[in-house]
C-alpha cells in the first residue's frame, strides 16, 4: 500500500504519478508506466471529436475527482502536426483547473524550434508563438506547470516562455551512451568516435562524450560550391557516429558521412533525437551503403510508424528517461 503524506489539508499518494498522454504517444506512455511500477498510473482519455471536427474530450470522472491526491500529474504530448495541437492544449489547460499537483508537461519535440528568429521584416518566429501558447497553462495548487523538452533546437528558446511556467531542458544523448555500452560488449575491439556535423553540434554535445575521441566536420567552399570536410579528428579505422539534435532531409548527415568514409572510417552511423523527415525523406537512407545504423528516438511518433522495421533505422524510446525524471533519478539529468 502506498504511503499517504499530508500536505496542508490534502492527503496525496507518496511520489505516485497519474500519467495522461496524447493518443499517438500511447506506446511511450505505456513503457513509462511499466518502468515506474507502482509509482505510475495511466489515465485513459478518449480523443473524440464532434461531427464538425472539434475535440470532444472527457477525462475519466474517477481520475478527475482524485487528481489532487497524487503527488504529481504528467501529460506526455506530441505536437507533431498543427492539426493536433489545439486539442492537446485544451487538456493541458484543464488539468491544473482540476487541481493537478506538480504538473509536468512532457514535450519531447518542440516542433517550431527551427523557426526561432526573424531575419527579414514580416517573418514570424513561430517558436515564440508556440512558447506563448504553452505559457498560458494555468497555475495549479502547487504552483506553475513545468514543461520538459528534449534537445530543443536552440537553447535560447527557453527564454521565449513566460514566467507563468517553468522550463526544464533535457537531452536524449544518454540513450546513445547506453547503446554505445552495448556495442562495446558486442565488439570490444571496435574503436568508436563521435562525429559532429558542425561546430554548433560539437559545442552542444561534446561534454556528453568526453571519454571518446571527437571528430568535427564543417562546410568549406570548393569553387562555387560548398562541401563538407573533416575539420578536426581522425576517422580512420573507427566506427564514427554522427550526433545532432534533429534531421530534416538528411542531406547534411549524408554529406558528413562521405568524407568520414573517404578518410577510412570502418563504419558510419547516425544518432539524432528528432527524426523529422518531411515528405518521407527518411527514404534517402534506405539501402544506403554509407550509413550502418541510424538511431532516432520516439519523440515524433508519426516518423516511428513510418520507419518501423526499415534498416538502417532503430528507435530508442525516451520512456526510460521520462520515467527516471518523474521518479527523481539523477540518471535523467546526465
Amino acid at each position: 500500500m502506498a504511503k499517504m503524506i499530508r500536505k496542508g489539508t490534502t492527503d496525496f499518494v507518496s511520489r505516485n504519478w497519474l500519467i495522461f498522454y496524447y493518443e499517438s504517444m500511447k506506446e511511450t506512455a505505456m513503457q513509462v508506466n511499466e518502468l515506474m511500477g507502482s509509482t505510475g498510473e495511466l489515465s485513459e482519455l478518449k480523443w473524440n471529436r464532434f461531427n464538425d471536427g472539434f475535440p470532444n474530450l472527457q477525462i475519466d470522472k474517477k481520475d478527475a475527482q482524485r487528481l489532487e491526491s497524487f503527488y504529481g500529474t504528467c501529460f506526455i504530448v506530441s505536437f507533431h502536426s498543427p492539426e493536433v495541437i489545439f486539442e492537446q492544449l485544451a487538456l493541458l489547460y484543464a488539468l491544473p483547473k482540476l487541481r493537478a499537483r506538480n504538473f509536468r508537461i512532457i514535450l519531447p519535440w518542440f516542433s517550431t524550434g527551427t523557426m526561432e528568429r526573424v531575419e527579414t521584416i514580416g517573418q514570424v518566429a513561430t517558436a515564440n508563438s508556440l512558447a506563448r501558447m504553452l505559457s498560458c497553462c494555468p497555475l495549479g495548487p502547487g504552483g506553475p506547470a513545468t514543461i520538459v523538452i528534449y534537445d530543443i533546437h536552440a537553447l535560447q528558446e527557453q527564454f521565449y516562455f513566460a514566467d507563468t511556467v517553468l522550463v526544464e531542458l533535457k537531452t536524449a544523448v544518454y540513450l546513445l551512451r547506453r547503446k554505445l555500452e552495448q556495442l562495446r560488449e558486442e565488439n570490444p575491439d571496435e574503436e568508436i568516435a563521435i562525429a559532429f556535423p558542425d561546430d554548433g553540434a560539437h559545442k552542444r554535445f561534446k561534454s556528453k562524450f568526453e571519454h571518446l575521441p571527437c571528430i568535427i566536420c564543417a562546410k568549406v567552399r570548393d569553387g562555387d560550391k560548398r562541401k563538407v570536410s573533416v575539420k578536426e579528428g581522425e576517422p580512420k579505422g573507427r566506427h564514427c557516429i554522427i550526433v545532432d539534435d534533429l534531421v530534416q532531409s538528411g542531406g547534411t548527415l549524408i554529406e558528413c558521412a562521405k568524407p568520414l568514409k573517404d578518410l577510412g572510417a570502418s563504419k558510419v552511423s547516425c544518432f539524432v533525437t528528432h527524426g523529422v523527415f518531411p515528405k518521407e525523406s527518411w527514404r534517402n537512407f534506405i539501402g544506403s551503403d554509407l550509413i550502418y545504423k541510424f538511431w532516432i528516438t520516439d519523440s515524433i511518433p508519426t516518423t516511428c510508424a513510418q520507419i518501423a522495421g526499415q534498416a538502417p533505422f532503430e528507435v530508442l524510446s525516451l520512456a526510460p528517461l521520462i520515467a527516471s525524471y518523474l521518479q527523481g533519478s539523477m540518471e535523467a539529468d546526465e
